[in-house]
C-alpha cells in the first residue's frame, strides 16, 4: 500500500513511524522549518526530523500550491493520512487518492472537535479520552469516523496524554487502513447532539485562582503548556507552576500559603493543594521545597496574576 503522510508536531510522529514500518510511505508533507523554541534558530518540524531519519522523501509546505498538488499526484498513493498537519486541504486533495484522506484526531468524536481536545478533556475532568480515525471534510472535525481507541485521563499531564494518544493513534491508523482502502470499513456519522468544541487554550484560562476550587486549579496545572502556562503569584513573586498535587496534609486559608515541613501548600475556597515544582520568573525550574527555603516567612498570601 502506498501512503502519503501529512503532519507537523510530535503528536504526528508515532503515526508516521507506524506507517513507515507497515506500508510504503511515498511522500511526507510537513510545515516549513520555523523558530520552535526559545532560540532564534530555524528548526525542522518533528515530522520532518523523523522522516529524514527514516529516509523518506519530504516536502515542506504551508499551503497546497500547484507544486504540492503535482507532487501529490506523482506519489500515486492509495490513501492520504493526516495527523495535526496544520493546513486546510482543498477538495482536490481530499478526493485525489482512491482511499480518500483520513485524519488521526485526539478525542473520542463527537466530543472535543477543534484545536485543543487534549487540554479541554483535562480541564473538564473527563474520565476518558481517546483517538478517532476520521474522514476529513469541510467543517472542523465534522467527518465520519471508522475507528476509536480510548484511555484514562486522570493523573496525566497534557504532555503525557499527548504522547499516549499519539501512540494509540499510530497503532489504530495502521490497523484500520487496509479496510479503508478496500472500502470494507464501516463509517459512523457523528451525533451532532453530543458535539463539544475544543477551542484553543488562552493564557488567562490557565491562571491559578484562590477563588477557584482545588480541583479546578490542579486541572489547570495538568493541562498547562509552554504556550499557556499555569501561573500565579506567591508571596508577591510571580511564578509558573509545573507540578502540583491535591492534598489535605495542611490547611491553608483561601488566598494564603503555608510552608510546613519544607512542603508548600496553597489555600483555595474548598481546601489546599501542594506545590511540587515551580519556575520563578527569570529563574530555572526547581522543587517547591528548594524555592520555599528562600522565603522570609513560612506563610503569607498567594493571588491571581493580573
Amino acid at each position: 500500500m502506498r501512503v502519503v503522510f501529512m503532519g507537523t508536531p510530535s503528536f504526528a510522529v508515532p503515526s508516521l513511524r507506524a506507517l513507515a514500518a507497515a506500508y510504503d510511505v511515498a511522500l511526507v508533507i510537513t510545515r516549513p522549518d520555523a523558530v520552535r523554541s526559545r532560540g532564534k534558530v530555524l528548526e525542522p518540524s518533528p515530522v520532518k526530523a523523523a522522516a529524514i531519519e527514516l529516509g523518506l522523501p519530504v516536502l515542506e509546505a504551508s499551503r497546497m500550491t500547484d507544486e504540492v498538488l503535482e507532487a501529490l499526484r506523482d506519489a500515486r498513493a492509495d490513501v492520504f493520512c493526516v495527523a495535526a498537519y496544520g493546513c486546510i486541504l482543498p477538495d482536490e486533495v481530499l478526493t485525489m487518492a482512491p482511499g480518500g484522506c483520513v485524519n488521526v484526531h485526539a478525542s473520542l468524536l463527537p466530543r472535543w472537535r477543534g484545536a485543543a481536545p487534549i487540554q479541554r478533556c483535562i480541564l473538564e475532568g473527563d474520565e476518558e479520552t481517546g483517538v478517532s480515525i476520521m474522514r476529513i471534510g469541510h467543517g472542523v472535525d465534522t467527518g465520519d469516523y471508522c475507528a476509536q481507541a480510548s484511555c484514562a485521563v486522570a493523573g496525566k499531564t497534557a504532555d503525557e496524554l499527548t504522547a499516549e494518544l499519539a501512540r494509540l493513534g499510530g497503532e489504530l491508523l495502521v490497523e484500520v487502513l487496509p479496510s479503508v482502502v478496500d472500502g470494507s470499513v464501516a463509517w459512523t456519522v457523528q451525533d451532532e447532539g453530543l458535539v463539544t468544541h475544543a477551542a484553543k487554550i488562552s493564557k488567562s484560562e490557565m491562571k491559578l485562582d484562590p477563588a477557584s476550587s482545588v480541583e479546578a486549579n490542579v486541572r489547570r496545572v495538568f493541562a498547562s503548556s509552554d504556550a499557556a502556562p499555569a501561573r500565579c503569584a506567591v508571596a508577591g513573586k510571580a511564578l509558573r507552576v509545573l507540578g502540583v498535587a491535591a492534598s489535605d496534609a495542611c490547611e491553608a486559608a483561601p488566598g494564603s500559603f503555608r510552608v510546613a515541613g519544607k512542603r508548600v501548600f496553597l489555600g483555595c475556597v474548598d481546601g489546599s493543594f501542594e506545590l511540587l515544582e515551580i519556575k520563578p520568573d527569570g529563574k530555572r525550574a526547581m522543587s517547591a521545597s528548594a524555592w520555599a527555603a528562600g522565603l522570609r516567612e513560612p506563610q503569607g498570601s498567594w493571588e491571581l496574576l493580573a
